[in-house]
């Protein structure tokens, strides 16, 4: 990942991080808490593709799992949310422009009732029940639900700050310069000119004129 990537992801899930301990977790809502650490992995996943998506969930679940007050084995959450990230990055638009808001949606359902079934079965295999005496159904429904409302105001703005974090000026710079060397060759190669020579008779060309001009002066003086 570049370092413009690093530095935004790091700053955005830090952030997620503190809103979901400090606020989200103490509303006391019925079924599940509202995933705010979730909706951050998929915006930037939709823009990074399934590799950058993979390790920004990886970083961001295991941040979560050794937040306090953590409550299950650390790796967790880690796991969780880096196949998520890896599976909504597959879904990134070709064109990193979203055409409707119905896919994402979709994402956005798909990726917490993905999460709530990975996270229980993974607890299921460490001899975690919690999910168990909760009710894993009442867990999926409000899981769906509190991060369907809550995207439409994470997810855009994740994934505008994103996009415009990947237009680098230098790398621009470096597209430019690039571009003019293409440019140059393809004169050069294809049309059989070379730029040397080209400037080697505007010079030859320039230095006539001088003398032609030279000349002319010369002629009506004597006259």
């Amino acid at each position: 990942m570049r370092v413009n990537r690093i530095l935004l992801s790091s700053a955005l899930v830090v952030v997620a991080l503190v809103i979901q301990v400090s606020v989200l977790a103490r509303l006391h809502l019925p079924g599940a808490v509202p995933d705010l650490m979730l909706l951050t992995v998929l915006g930037l996943a939709l823009v990074y593709g399934h590799v950058g998506g993979a390790l920004v969930g990886f970083g961001a679940g295991l941040l979560v799992d050794l937040a306090p007050p953590a409550d299950h084995a650390a790796g967790r959450y880690a796991l969780v949310l880096c196949v998520i990230g890896y599976l909504a990055g597959l879904v990134k638009p070709e064109t990193g422009q979203l055409k409707s808001a119905t896919g994402p949606m979709v994402v956005v359902v798909a990726a917490a009732i993905g999460s709530t079934l990975l996270y229980a079965g993974v607890g299921a295999l460490v001899g975690d029940t919690a999910a168990r005496h909760v009710g894993l159904g009442s867990l999926l429904f409000t899981a769906a639900l509190y991060d369907l409302l809550l995207a439409p105001f994470v997810v855009p703005g994740i994934m505008a700050l994103a996009r415009r974090a990947e237009n680098d000026p230098l790398a621009e710079t470096g597209s430019a310069a690039k571009a003019t060397d293409i440019s140059s060759g393809w004169l050069s190669g294809g049309t059989g000119l070379k730029i040397g020579s080209q400037r080697n008779g505007l010079r030859v060309k320039a230095a006539r004129a001088r003398m032609a001009r030279a000349g002319r002066i010369k002629g009506v003086k004597r006259l």
